[in-house]
């Protein structure tokens, strides 16, 4: 691993899709954050726009400009091997995403993204993750509000209890926010795709080691009322109780027996039924195709709201965990979660590949087990909150 972690690589952290929405975003927060003497790069298709965008970016003079195009594998190769650090906005990662993950895991760069999509991880899985436990390279998945809150909010959790004994973790999303047009173009194209979200999965099964001496679960739980935060509680099918199951599965500090529910937390029952039926109907339309056209045009990846209506929005994702006769219950919680936070979220989980003392790791990883602690207080250095509520 140390002779792929070289410092003569010309650049520290490259941002590829730079001119996105939540690229943009990401970049402005880089140049905003980061430390004297970072050499980092913005990257994309086009040299007019990323020379463009750098010019708006206040500190950014001394970034450097890559030219790289999804369908270009050499010039990804080459990307890869120009970095320690690639970071990359440019989805859905189903379509777009696997030709750079195959391109870092060769290079023995460190890979991030934003993905939300369970097929593209399992897939990544499956297809990179030994050569890049050969190569040293970290690929580490949903490193945005997919599924950074989550995931060490549940790590944080648990290290609130006692270890070596059975732990169970609850969590409840609430979200006053905008769907990222990034988001929904994922979600939409996972829900048009069960067939091969479920080939993906088993495929996945039959690769990875079986969990010996321990045991982790993640049900989906069933809707209840939950007094704990006083809220209807929704399963949420969404990808974050696959990635807090895999950090179980990697890190023993979980303990012997580990379970985790996730969901999402509705004030009145009317808006949870309501809410319920609306995620119904999206997964039906997405399976006819011109329906599934049509919602595409509604809210477009790269699309996003302006300043005034983010500054406006907000998250919380409350845990209750138990174990060893203890039970605790924490909290994470920032600001716009589909755009400002998950770029810094995602601005900090590259700085904290390159820089920060973490684990020796490799291969496919989560941001609980590749960077832990570090990341959770560079966030909340950066004003996301990590707090107990209330310890029994």
């Amino acid at each position: 691993m140390n002779r792929l972690k070289r410092a003569d690589r010309p650049y520290d952290v490259v941002l590829f899709g730079a001119t996105g929405f939540v690229g943009e975003l990401t970049a402005r927060y880089l140049a905003a954050h980061a430390p004297d003497g970072l050499r980092w790069a913005i990257a994309g298709r086009s040299e007019e726009k990323l020379r463009r965008l750098r010019e708006r970016l206040p500190g950014a003079a001394d970034a450097g400009v890559l030219l790289a195009d999804v369908s270009d594998p050499a010039s990804l190769r080459e990307l890869a091997e120009h970095a320690r650090v690639v970071a990359t906005t440019v989805g859905p990662y189903v379509q777009y995403g696997d030709a750079l993950v195959a391109a870092c895991a060769d290079a023995g760069a460190d890979y991030l993204d934003l993905t939300g999509e369970p097929e593209f991880v399992d897939l990544t899985y499956v297809r990179h993750d030994a050569r890049a436990r050969e190569t040293g390279a970290r690929l580490v998945h949903a490193c945005g509000f997919d599924s950074v809150p989550h995931d060490l909010g549940v790590h944080f959790t648990v290290r609130q209890l006692p270890e070596d004994v059975p732990l169970a973790v609850d969590g409840f999303v609430t979200v006053g926010a905008t769907f990222s047009g990034g988001t929904f173009a994922s979600a939409l194209g996972q829900f048009a795709r069960g067939r091969q979200l479920r080939a993906a999965a088993q495929e996945r099964r039959r690769c990875e080691p079986r969990l010996v001496g321990r045991r982790v679960v993640t049900p989906a739980g069933a809707p209840r009322f939950a007094w704990e935060v006083g809220a209807w509680a929704l399963p949420l099918p969404t990808i974050d109780a696959q990635i807090v199951r895999r950090s179980a599965r990697g890190l023993d500090r979980y303990g012997p027996d580990f379970r985790y529910r996730h969901y999402a937390a509705v004030r009145r029952l009317p808006v949870a039924v309501g809410g319920a039926a609306a995620v119904g109907a999206l997964v039906a339309a997405a399976q006819v195709p011109p329906a599934r056209r049509w919602l595409s045009g509604r809210l477009k990846p790269g699309d996003g709201p302006g300043p005034e209506r983010r500054a406006e929005s907000w998250f919380s994702v409350r845990f209750v965990g138990e174990g060893g006769g203890k039970k605790v219950f924490t909290e994470v919680a920032g600001g716009d979660p589909g755009y400002d936070e998950t770029a810094k979220m995602f601005a900090e989980a590259a700085l904290c590949l390159a820089l920060d003392a973490l684990p020796p790791t490799a291969g496919q990883v989560t941001t609980a087990v590749a960077m832990g602690d570090a990341l959770t207080e560079r966030l909340r250095a950066a004003g996301i909150g990590f707090r107990v509520a209330a310890t029994r």
